[in-house]
């Protein structure tokens, strides 16, 4: 369950109408630490080994998405994903090309048939790593909508080499290294992004992450509960511009032994939403927002 082009997903960069603000947030509530900041970005840092896990530019007066970046396994796959695109149906948006944000390396940004941008580098700079501590280490995954979900899967696969791993009535989760999923495709009448998710140290940290939010005024959307598919803990959350964003713990590993399965295996007993049956559905408020986060038009001044 490896993709041989892609080994992970490195960070996400999105337009914010206030960067004073999201620094606030994400530094005091969220728990990332700033990486570097200027130009009118924000890149901020947890605490593994990643250079950085969001780029926030200064944009329009409402959240939009700017792309998803993951880190090749290779500069060779650079050039294979680069041929691959065109013939899946989606493009070349930027060739690849030394990057001069605090990663660095080498960048290709494609996109889909659809407007979703997916940066792809290589050789981009890591650090140690931090002990761990009350906030997130990484990134574990980012599930986009999909009007068209099928196309979109396909895209995934025949583009990044990803491999379906497991679907539901709602999401087709794919994957590309150990973890079980590292992109969903959300089965929906749209293109937005559903949420990002941060993967925290363990179920303590992400149990307290959600005490530390509801008392800076920022609720738990839904959870805290156990998925079924990639067996990890949940608490989801909406930041200050309207981004679905979720603490995760204890993803399930995956080896070339792990059989998918389909949409009969993940049904609950009436009443409930995950493993647990302790927390209440996902609020109305969690479900506009899901909606609401697009990716920016293509073409984009930042391009």
């Amino acid at each position: 369950m490896t993709s041989t082009l892609i080994e992970g997903l490195r960070s996400i960069s999105l337009d914010v109408p206030d960067l004073a603000k999201a620094e606030a947030f994400y530094t005091k509530v969220w728990r990332l630490s700033v990486a570097e900041r200027g130009n009118g970005a924000l890149y901020l840092r947890g605490t593994g080994q990643d250079a950085y896990l969001l780029a926030l530019h200064a944009g329009r007066h409402d959240a939009g998405m700017r792309h998803v970046t993951l880190r090749a396994r290779s500069a060779a796959a650079l050039e294979a994903i680069a041929a691959a695109a065109g013939k899946a149906g989606g493009a070349i948006v930027q060739p690849p090309r030394s990057l001069d944000d605090p990663a660095g390396g080498v960048g290709l940004t494609i996109r889909d048939p659809h407007g979703r941008r997916f940066q792809i580098v290589h050789g981009d700079a890591r650090h140690a790593g931090d002990a761990p501590q009350d906030g997130p280490m990484r990134l574990a995954h980012v599930v986009l909508n999909s009007s068209a979900p099928d196309a979109t899967r396909q895209f995934l696969e025949q583009v990044l080499d990803f491999r379906l791993i497991d679907l539901t009535a709602a999401i087709a989760f794919m994957n590309c290294n150990r973890d079980h999923h590292t992109i969903g495709v959300g089965l929906s009448d749209n293109d937005a992004l559903n949420h990002v998710a941060f993967f925290m140290p363990d179920g303590d940290t992400l149990m307290r992450g959600g005490g530390r939010l509801k008392d800076a005024g920022y609720p738990i959307q839904w959870g805290p509960g156990r998925h079924g598919p990639g067996n990890n803990l949940f608490n989801y959350f909406i930041d200050p511009f309207g981004v679905v964003i979720e603490y995760t713990a204890e993803v399930q590993q995956v080896d070339n032994s792990y059989l998918p399965r389909g949409p009969e295996a993940w049904k609950w007993p009436p009443g409930r939403i995950d493993q647990w049956g302790l927390s209440d559905p996902p609020t109305q408020a969690l479900k506009a927002a899901q909606k609401r986060i697009h990716f920016l038009p293509f073409p984009a001044t930042f391009e």
